[in-house]
């Protein structure tokens, strides 16, 4: 088995290198821990949700670079890169996160601006005369 497992996680824009190691449930994101990168508890529970499902939140210390996009982008790609390190750990775990769609890259990404439009879909006022 590996010492060091290094996986890595992508949504929207963002994208997470996760180094998940046995250890003593150290995280730290950025070079920062992760109760001050992710100051909103929803968003640092969405990043861990995985560890939490499998119930290994103290087993292992995780280092993780994140870069690109927003907080929610970030957060999304660092719970899709701890799930893909801890099936990498131990395979039993894999029907467990596939039931809470842990292990699904989500697809999802920023329309495109169009010519003649606002924004992707949004036009400019219209104006009968």
């Amino acid at each position: 088995m590996k010492e060091v497992i290094d996986t890595v996680g992508r949504r929207k824009t963002s994208v997470a290198r996760v180094f998940l190691s046995p250890g003593k449930g150290r995280i730290v994101v950025n070079k920062l821990p992760v109760e001050e990168y992710f100051k909103d508890e929803f968003k640092r529970n969405q990043a861990l949700k995985a560890l939490a499902v499998a119930e290994k939140q103290n087993d292992f210390d995780i280092k993780v670079n994140v870069k690109g996009g927003g907080v929610t982008g970030q957060s999304g790609a660092v719970c899709l890169a701890i799930a893909r390190a801890l099936v990498e750990f131990d395979e039993s775990i894999r029907e467990t996160l596939r039931k809470d769609r842990l292990l699904t890259r989500d697809p999802r990404m920023v329309e495109r601006k169009k010519y003649g439009r606002k924004k992707a879909r949004k036009s400019f006022q219209f104006s009968k005369r």
